[in-house]
């Protein structure tokens, strides 16, 4: 009983099959038979016309939606900065805010177009998940993104190291945090690693400490070295005076007594301060009758008579 069914039913498909063969036929051998001024105009008032309407609407509502997009994202950007102040909301809610009404905006144009968007929501949604599955990468950066904006480990105007890149926070973005390196270079930096790594933020405290090695020679007396160093630090107008400067023997080197100079400023003045000191003391102790070693060697030599 079970063959026969399925035996009925490849007969009717091939039924079907046929008749739709044939109507096609009979369709194009009447198009062939039919002048064209006949046909012609029928195909541009039913089919063309409409097309073509549907099109400019849809271009203009294009250059419509664009433009209101774009309005939208400078109204959040303005009620963000004026509400919090803060331009890493504004960049990344700006980005977010675009990706998302260009997508409503791309399906309401398809759906003008004449195309059944719940079946091509149906297939982006099945092509979403495997793009998604091949693209975790893109994903691990985006959800990196949406942790950095809410646990706030840095924001926009910190100076950072990570990734072994330094540089100043300029933009939090999607999928991306884009910092501006000491010599003016813009380097892409994933939110997925920035979320999960190690990170070191330089201006995340009000103070630094600033950390020197100032090498003398053996024989020199360690205690006049030390207080021209203080009196240095001192004499600094960017070195706060608590906690006091520290100076102190470091190591006992091969060639020299290496001594450690301990300072503490404000993280904007760390690299001024750092600069500056080194000067000051190249300067200054070889005035104060203080040397700065070289590497030596001892040979000594034995000889046999």
């Amino acid at each position: 009983m079970l063959e026969n069914d399925t035996l009925t039913e490849q007969v009717s498909e091939t039924v079907q099959n046929d008749s739709t063969v044939q109507a096609m036929a009979e369709t194009l051998e009447m198009l062939r038979e039919t002048p064209v001024s006949e046909w012609l105009p029928q195909l541009v008032r039913e089919y063309l016309v409409p097309l073509g309407i549907k099109i400019v609407v849809a271009l203009i509502v294009l250059f419509i939606g664009r433009w209101l997009i774009k309005l939208a994202k400078k109204w959040m950007a303005n009620g963000l900065m004026s509400k919090h102040g803060d331009p890493t909301l504004h960049t990344f809610f700006s980005n977010l805010i675009s990706v998302v009404l260009n997508f409503v905006l791309i399906i309401f144009i398809i759906s003008i177009l004449g195309i059944n968007t719940s079946s091509l929501v149906a297939l982006l949604a099945s092509a979403g998940l495997a793009v998604g599955m091949s693209l975790g990468g893109t994903l691990q950066n985006f959800a990196g993104g949406v942790i950095i904006i809410l646990f706030r480990p840095f924001k926009v105007g910190d100076f950072i190291s990570a990734q072994g890149q330094e540089g100043v926070v300029k933009e939090i973005q999607i999928f991306n945090t884009i910092i501006l390196s000491t010599d003016n270079k813009v380097i892409h930096l994933p939110n997925g690693i920035l979320s999960t790594g190690v990170m070191t933020i330089f201006t995340k405290e009000e103070t630094r400490r600033v950390d020197w090695t100032v090498s003398v020679s053996y024989g020199d007396d360690f205690e006049k070295a030390k207080s021209v160093l203080l009196r240095l630090c001192n004499e600094e107008p960017k070195i706060l005076k608590n906690p006091e400067p520290f100076v102190s023997i470091g190591q006992l080197n091969s060639s020299s007594v290496d001594l450690k100079m301990r300072a503490w400023v404000k993280s904007a003045d760390y690299w001024p301060v750092f600069f500056s000191m080194n000067e000051k003391v190249y300067k200054t102790l070889p005035q104060e009758g203080l040397s700065f070693p070289f590497p030596q060697v001892d040979v000594h030599v034995n000889q046999k008579i």
